[in-house]
């Protein structure tokens, strides 16, 4: 009689989680507007309120929405050395 693991069934992994795409989402990616190149994330919502420099109103906590920072060409990935002081929350609309 054989004895091998052939013809069993293997459990499924209890530490994979699916893929989450939204996540994928919200990786910065470089948009050129105005002939400025900016590094663009979408994020889900956040824990604290942001005032939108596009219409100067409030965007409410857990609301989606965008943060843009300008890129400084390849310089530094992500625009991290310019990322933090000039990052600004948009309403997606006021973006587009």
């Amino acid at each position: 009689m054989p004895t091998g693991r052939k013809g069993r069934r293997q459990q499924p992994r209890q530490d994979w989680t699916p893929l989450n795409m939204e996540r994928l989402a919200s990786l910065p990616r470089t948009i050129e507007r105005r002939g400025v190149n900016y590094q663009v994330a979408h994020l889900s919502g956040s824990t604290k309120s942001y005032t939108c420099p596009g219409c100067h109103h409030e965007i409410a906590p857990g609301t989606p929405h965008i943060v843009a920072w300008p890129s400084d060409d390849g310089f530094a990935p992500f625009g991290l050395e310019t990322g933090p002081a000039e990052r600004r929350h948009w309403h997606t609309r006021c973006w587009d």
